[in-house]
């Protein structure tokens, strides 16, 4: 991949030119242009400028744009607690095209992170992908269609149809919905099985009997139920169910990088 070589170039760089790519005027509020479209992105507090960074890319949802998830507290709150970039782009029409494989927007996306790779020293095992509600069925979409190989989606609240044969997948898949939700209705399955949601990466990954994990919450508000699927032939399968509708529950996207970062879970 483009981008994994531009990792390699800017970690073995001379430091007076590794000290420079992030020292931008493209960051947080104000989008980094990238040929006819553009990007957001911030960096955790307390970086060296050094480090390597893990990512989030976030696809925003529908009428949203990427300011809105560098300002967001549910998304831009954890990534700035965990030591992980998040990179935000910006969808044509404040939407996003998810609909069928020839989109647009997945090379779009690829762009965006080559971009970031030239401006900052990343990770490139440990890329994750992420949105909600139409960027959360984008995000799906991307992890389902890009070459890249990315370490996780973290997908809210919105996906694509369980029925699509996916040429590519994440290593891993944490997925949110809530039961109530009626804007992106909760993809029940035969006989109101709430395993569905999730039912493409299990057969992707060869997965066999999910194993119940309990319930858990960081505000007492929510209680989210949890099923995990380990017995893969590949990757692994998380869900998450709550009994709420179409939102980013508290503490979600902080917990998954906490598991996924081997960090002891905690909110914010």
């Amino acid at each position: 991949m483009i981008y994994r070589l531009l990792c390699l170039f800017l970690l073995t760089a001379s430091p007076v030119f590794a000290m420079g790519p992030w020292n931008t005027e493209c960051h947080g509020d104000t989008a980094c242009d990238l040929g006819d479209r553009s990007y957001h992105v911030l960096e955790p507090e307390g970086w060296d400028g050094e480090t390597p960074l893990p990512v989030l890319l976030h696809f925003h949802g529908w009428a949203r744009q990427g300011n809105v998830v560098v300002n967001h507290e549910r998304i831009a709150g954890a990534t700035k607690l965990r030591g992980v970039l998040l990179v935000a782009p910006n969808g044509l029409g404040k939407s996003w095209d998810f609909w069928a494989s020839d989109t647009g927007d997945v090379p779009f996306a690829d762009r965006v992170l080559e971009d970031v790779a030239r401006r900052y020293p990343i990770d490139p095992d440990r890329i994750y992908v992420s949105g909600y509600s139409f960027g959360g069925a984008m995000a799906w979409r991307y992890v389902c269609q890009s070459g890249n190989d990315t370490a996780a989606l973290l997908a809210v609240a919105g996906s694509i149809r369980q029925t699509e044969d996916c040429p590519e997948a994440p290593r891993e898949a944490r997925h949110v919905h809530g039961l109530s939700d009626t804007v992106m209705d909760f993809p029940y399955g035969a006989d109101g099985d709430t395993t569905y949601p999730v039912a493409l990466w299990r057969q992707k990954y060869g997965c066999h009997d999910g194993a119940p994990r309990g319930d858990w919450s960081v505000v007492p508000i929510l209680t989210l139920s949890r099923m995990e699927w380990t017995n893969c032939a590949q990757g692994q399968v998380v869900l998450d169910t709550h009994p709420g509708g179409h939102f980013i529950p508290h503490g979600w996207i902080g917990r998954q990088l906490d598991e996924l970062l081997g960090r002891t879970p905690s909110y914010p």
